[in-house]
């Protein structure tokens, strides 16, 4: 399975919806272009328009990943996911895949954080063993990137759009250091940016539990 980037990301947002706004799912075709345009919780923000969304979702039907149904006595279609039944995936493998799907390589801890309102993981050792059944697969729907320097944890990504690009010999296209910074301060500094980034996640979940 090679996906387009515009394939992945309506696929992740219709699995992300079915969890997290599920009064509201199937989606409608504005919903969904609402859902790929988000500019919280996606990476990298996209523009979608109508066009876009609805011939990426005839692709995905034709691959029998998506279905469009219309209730009885309503004009307007709804779209749905099959990703699951196609790739047999369980709920957490899906909803782990779905976060990668949306936000690109994260690593445990960040996937933990951001799959929570479509799957609790109990523990960090919980969702590792569903990222090792998923990278266990043949071929594997994740793979486990080299820890490039500066970094403090390797990142997890999906294949779902072929091998991912990013997998390089570990220090291959590293950006280069500034003179004089340490080992221990570069690595200091990637942690509070991951710290930073789960933080930011758990207030963008409080604002959106807030009544309007």
């Amino acid at each position: 399975m090679t996906l387009t980037p515009e394939e992945i990301r309506i696929l992740g947002c219709l699995v992300e919806k079915e969890s997290t706004t599920p009064d509201g799912y199937p989606l409608t075709t504005n919903s969904l272009v609402a859902a790929c345009n988000q500019r919280t919780s996606r990476d990298p923000v996209v523009d979608y328009d109508e066009a876009t969304v609805t011939e990426t979702l005839i692709s995905l039907r034709e691959q029998a990943l998506a279905r469009t149904s219309r209730g009885e006595g309503s004009r307007v279609y709804k779209h749905a996911h099959t990703l699951d039944a196609a790739l047999g995936l369980d709920p957490a493998e899906l909803a782990t895949l779905s976060v990668m799907m949306l936000r690109g390589p994260q690593t445990v801890g960040e996937l933990r954080t951001r799959s929570e309102r479509q799957h609790s993981f109990a523990s960090l050792d919980a969702i590792q063993f569903t990222l090792e059944q998923l990278a266990g697969r043949e071929p594997p729907l994740v793979v486990l990137l080299p820890r490039q320097p500066g970094q403090k944890e390797a990142r997890w990504t999906h294949t779902l759009g072929g091998s991912p690009g990013s997998v390089a010999p570990e220090g291959a296209g590293a950006p280069p250091r500034a003179s004089g910074t340490s080992e221990p301060l570069a690595l200091e500094v990637a942690e509070l940016r991951e710290e930073v980034s789960a933080l930011r996640d758990r207030l963008e979940e409080l604002e959106r539990s807030l009544p309007r």
